[in-house]
């Protein structure tokens, strides 16, 4: 007598059967788009425009809702477009360009709806060493945690840290800010709120996540990240 499958199996093989699937469709769309450029021959190559449209026809055929995960994720908007194919071409944007999508950004930024800028440091540095959320194994209850540590040194303690981005021990100390409630430091302030909100409202292409833009994290999460980056009592400062 067979041993029935439990749930977790059930669940696995439902995985992987769903898998297949969409491998086998994405492979279907790769083998239909090569075989019609092989029909038209090599005197009709097609041009970049057309392999952008090929490009994103197979990799959207590649994926699939999953989870609190949707294939939307792949739809982007025109700051995304023209700084991807950008680095495709291997130069920066001009620029013009990069000013018109730095304004574009920079009204988009939603300042704090109390008009206060900094929260709990404290809670920011969870928020900062957090790098779940957003993912297909979480669930939409998840809280998304900022993953800033997978690209900065936030504590000259830590041990493990990204690099792509640059260092932010003593961020608020080397530019000076010593009291942020000091108008002297409003300028400060307000960059780096902004600057965590939408990155790409100060440098059009920066690799850095839109973390409030795109819903990442929410206005509360990115006031402790300000008092994180900022107060004096923060490890950041220390």
């Amino acid at each position: 007598m067979k041993t029935p499958p439990t749930p977790r199996r059930s669940r696995l093989a439902a995985r992987a059967i769903s898998a297949i699937r969409a491998a086998v469709a994405s492979r279907a769309a790769v083998v239909a788009a090569v075989a019609a450029f092989t029909m038209v021959g090599c005197a009709s190559l097609p041009g970049s425009a057309a392999l952008d449209q090929l490009t994103d026809r197979i990799v959207k055929a590649s994926f699939r809702d999953e989870g609190i995960v949707k294939s939307r994720v792949l739809d982007t908007d025109e700051t995304n477009r023209l700084c991807s194919a950008a680095d495709v071409a291997g130069k920066p944007l001009d620029e013009a360009t990069a000013r018109r999508l730095e304004e574009l950004n920079l009204k988009t930024i939603q300042w704090p709806s109390d008009g206060k800028y900094l929260g709990d440091w404290k809670e920011g540095e969870k928020i900062a060493q957090n790098g779940r959320g957003l993912t297909w194994s979480d669930d939409a209850k998840t809280v998304n945690g900022g993953n800033c540590y997978n690209c900065h040194q936030l504590d000259k303690k830590e041990i493990s840290f990204g690099t792509i981005g640059p260092s932010l021990y003593n961020y608020g100390k080397i530019r000076g800010v010593t009291d942020p409630a000091n108008p002297d430091a409003k300028l400060m302030v307000e960059y780096t709120w902004g600057r965590i909100w939408n990155s790409k409202a100060y440098n059009a292409c920066s690799n850095m996540p839109r973390a409030g833009h795109m819903g990442i994290l929410n206005e509360q999460q990115v006031r402790d990240l300000v008092a994180l980056l900022l107060d004096p009592q923060s490890p950041v400062n220390q």
